[in-house]
């Protein structure tokens, strides 16, 4: 399957789940047109099994506590172990604490034991495991691309839904259930059925403000929250090769928002540097030949898609969500539909027509696999700077990982946080989702950096507004919902409605929009 794997030094070799002839066979179905898809679900076909079902090699697995210790536990019981080891990882991120000093010990009733019986099953199986404390600690879907476990080309799953974050390094990354990763860790095989594929071009370039968060908000608030189901989704365009590697996983990320079983992109040279050096990544001699057939990892021209979709991307503005899905949502400067559906407009306490801007919040957050990375918190801190959250607002950090962490306290990030009213936070999921543990007062408006707003989401009786850190920033200075270009905005008074955010007194406030769109 052309994989590079990182083994010993004295050895290099390809990956085995498939040989040299493997390679030759890839290489001839080349002779038609071929989408990136395409390429690498044929490179991983290890035999066909009828009805259109084929099995498929799996590269790498990786499991985190909610679901590892029942995979896990599950194959030791049918008195199976995994097959190799190491292409198996676990981290712990989904339920552990996200204040500092934290252990074992969750939140979340019965937490604890989640934690635990992982971390005794994954050191049963002698898989690798980022513990609670280990350093290289974070949500997985960080963790994997900074350690350099994804690579262009692979395939890749985790028994989480956003697993396709990780297609923006040209892989094909897709969530399962925990039955399907106990099938994987003892056969390195998977049964699928080929999904079709769709192209996503994003032509232009986004203007100053705008970030791929609202490319992806804009895509699912266009086309429909259903817009991608049974298909794996290509993005392209000037405006998606402009993207930095974070963010064009944050494109890849909502991809299963947006229904689709993947979102990828091309592997280029931004691609490559990103990979080089990261501890689980080829290195020398094996690097560049792998390199040079990662760069064959483009769709041809003239490969067929069965759909494909165009937007410009200098029509785009920061987007923010008004309803209980990501396809409720809105420009900045937009308003709740005149015929909403009835029982989102309810459960969020808005009313037909009305503006987005100037809805009051109570909290503020950033973080998850969506938005909890270096380049996230460096563009919210530039905005933030100087300024602070406003009274009442409860304003949360949590990093994507241990290292972006440290990485941002080295810049004096959480300097510019902590003075700024926000709360930092150690690594983990933390809110974006509720599992029983901690979450805002009920009742109280979110607005978050987050992937999902469904009701319920990040606790009883939550209401979340989805949108990129700097609109998260500037609503959290503000007080409400706010545009981060301007803001030039509707501040209300905290005795006002939390609903309906009329009768508020205008107030401007400059922000510094230094960053990266």
């Amino acid at each position: 399957m052309a994989i590079w794997k990182r083994v010993p030094r004295s050895r290099k070799s390809w990956s085995a789940a498939t040989g040299r002839r493997s390679r030759r066979k890839w290489r001839r179905r080349l002779s038609d047109p071929q989408t990136l898809f395409g390429k690498i679900w044929d490179r991983h076909v290890v035999a066909g099994l009828g009805g259109g079902a084929e099995l498929i090699a799996i590269d790498r697995i990786f499991l985190h506590e909610r679901t590892g210790a029942a995979a896990l536990n599950s194959l030791k019981a049918a008195d199976r172990a995994v097959a190799d080891p190491s292409r198996v990882f676990c981290v712990m991120d989904h339920i552990v604490d996200t204040r500092p000093g934290r252990g074992d010990q969750t939140l979340m009733p019965g937490g604890q034991a989640f934690i635990t019986e992982t971390r005794a099953a994954a050191t049963e199986a002698g898989i690798t495991l980022f513990d609670v404390t280990d350093p290289d600690q974070g949500i997985v879907h960080v963790v994997s691309p900074e350690l350099g476990i994804v690579l262009p080309g692979c395939t890749l799953i985790a028994p989480d839904s956003h697993t396709c974050t990780q297609g923006a390094f040209g892989a094909f990354a897709w969530g399962i259930g925990s039955s399907e990763a106990e099938h994987a860790m003892a056969t390195g095989t998977l049964r699928l059925t080929r999904p079709k594929t769709m192209r996503v071009t994003f032509t232009g370039m986004l203007a100053k403000g705008v970030t791929p968060k609202d490319m992806i908000l804009t895509l699912i608030a266009r086309h429909g929250a259903g817009g991608g189901k049974g298909y794996a989704v290509e993005f392209t365009g000037e405006a998606v090769t402009a993207l930095d590697m974070e963010g064009r996983m944050t494109l890849c990320n909502m991809a299963t928002e947006f229904a689709a079983m993947t979102g990828m992109i091309a592997p280029d040279p931004k691609t490559f540097d990103w990979i080089r050096g990261r501890r689980y990544a080829p290195m020398g001699e094996t690097l560049e030949r792998a390199i040079a057939e990662w760069q064959t990892l483009a769709s041809d021209e003239g490969a067929q898609f069965d759909v494909e979709i165009t937007i410009d991307a200098s029509s785009i503005e920061p987007m923010v969500s008004w309803g209980t899905s990501p396809e409720h949502s809105t420009g900045i400067s937009g308003q709740v539909p005149v015929d909403p559906p009835e029982r989102p407009v309810a459960y969020m306490g808005v009313e037909p027509g009305q503006r987005l801007a100037g809805i009051p919040i109570d909290a503020a957050f950033i973080g998850s696999c969506t938005n909890g990375r270096l380049s996230d918190l460096r563009r919210a801190a530039a905005l933030l700077k100087g300024h602070h959250v406003a009274e009442g607002v409860k304003a949360l950090v949590v990093p994507g990982s241990m290292a972006v962490r440290r990485a941002a306290e080295a810049e004096g990030l959480d300097r510019i946080f902590v003075e700024a009213g926000f709360e930092w936070r150690m690594s983990g999921c933390s809110m974006c989702f509720y599992a029983g543990g901690e979450s805002f007062p009920a009742g109280s408006r979110v607005i978050s950096s987050t992937n999902r707003n469904f009701e319920g989401r990040q606790g009883p009786g939550i209401r979340t507004h989805i949108a990129s850190p700097e609109t998260v920033v500037a609503s959290a200075i503000a007080g409400c919902i706010a545009d981060p270009r301007e803001i030039n905005e509707v501040r209300p008074s905290r005795a006002q409605s939390r609903d309906a955010g009329t009768s508020a007194e205008r107030v401007s406030t400059s922000l510094d929009t230094n960053g990266e769109a």
